[in-house]
């Protein structure tokens, strides 16, 4: 059997840290929507007889009904392959949902928070789907399989062997336990990052969201291409994301002037398909306002600014100073000698005030 396995859509997503950039968060929906048309065609032109959704096709707050509309008919141009969706917590199955409102195409299956198998010729697949936000306890880890002889898939959103408090909020899911039980694939969602191929014969695989949110998902986004048979299975990752979210750190330390930094970032020869984050670094001999600087840049790849720099003073020596300014950042040392601050507050603080007391003198 062959299958495309896909997570974490996010359709209608409001992309806000593009839209900081000439709205560049609507062209990212646009090409949102010509990243699915592509999973289509690549199943069209591969005869894949599977299509596995495993949760946040959409999300739920901000979702259209022209998308659904949008997503349904593509569905309904691959009749003979089979899709099957299990929601995730930005899709959840609720009362008034697109999964409960919409006439879906034949061949869609939508999984809901009670454990179901569907028994196929050729596989059983489980599915397991959130009914709410938040899914604190799971039935997966219950399932008994009805025949082991058969190809056993679990299609499911969650989090694999989590260990902190958020993470026993989203399905959580013990890997140990999902060998156990003895499925020949598992199909998950929720983690944007692929994880695939890590280990020897993997079968319990993340594809990672089909295209990154933001600068938290650097790297290649696509989905998994499966073949699998009782005894075999060969995954290969499928770029579907034409665009990358990249970081690139510049030293300011030699350079003297705001509008030096402008002219060399400016200056930068960089990718065309690619967003990117430049973080500062280095020693600052200007005041840095990052979001007059971002008005200044030509480049609208460049999504972000982060100011990673530091003042080229000595604290300690001010400090000694017998002045307004000295007794500031006295104050301010003491702080960040606590056990609990918040450093980037801090040096935000300090470098106002010392630009203030440095106007005013």
């Amino acid at each position: 059997m062959k299958f495309v396995h896909m997570a974490d859509m996010h359709f209608d997503i409001p992309f806000t840290v593009l839209n900081n950039r000439n709205k560049l968060g609507e062209k990212r929906r646009l090409e949102q929507r010509e990243a699915f048309k592509k999973i289509i065609e690549y199943i069209k032109e591969n005869n894949i007889d599977y299509l596995f959704i495993a949760g946040d096709l959409y999300e739920n707050e901000y979702i259209r009904k022209s998308t659904i509309d949008y997503i349904n008919n593509l569905f309904s141009e691959i009749p003979n392959t089979k899709v099957y969706i299990t929601p995730g917590n930005h899709d959840p199955y609720i009362n008034g949902s697109m999964y409960k409102t919409v006439k879906w195409s034949d061949n869609v299956k939508i999984f809901t928070n009670k454990v179901e198998m569907i028994e196929n010729e050729d596989c059983n697949i489980y599915g397991f789907g959130f009914n709410d936000f938040y899914c604190g306890v799971s039935e997966v880890q219950d399932i008994v399989l009805e025949n082991k002889d058969k190809i056993n898939i679990l299609i499911t959103h969650g989090t694999l062997n989590g260990g902190t408090i958020e993470d026993m909020q989203y399905n959580p899911l013990n890997k140990t336990k999902l060998k156990q039980i003895g499925f020949d694939y598992v199909a998950l969602g929720h983690i944007h990052k692929p994880d695939y191929n890590n280990e020897e014969s993997q079968r319990i695989i993340y594809p990672g969201s089909p295209i990154s949110m933001g600068f938290d998902e650097l790297g290649k986004h696509g989905v998994i291409v499966g073949e699998l048979t009782k005894e075999e299975i060969k995954l290969e990752f499928h770029p579907i994301d034409k665009k990358e979210f990249k970081e690139k750190e510049i030293d300011i330390s030699n350079i003297n002037s705001i509008e030096e930094l402008i002219e060399k970032i400016n200056e930068l020869r960089l990718e065309e398909n690619v967003f990117y984050k430049l973080i500062l670094a280095g020693d600052k001999n200007f005041e840095i306002n990052i979001n007059n600087l971002l008005k200044y840049i030509n480049n609208e790849n460049i999504i972000k600014i982060k100011n990673n720099t530091k003042l080229k003073i000595n604290l300690e020596e001010l400090a000694k100073e017998k002045s307004l300014k000295g007794l500031f950042v006295k104050e301010i040392l003491e702080e960040l000698n606590k056990e609990n601050y918040d450093k980037e507050t801090l040096d935000n603080v300090l470098e106002i005030g010392l630009e203030i007391l440095n106007n005013n003198k």
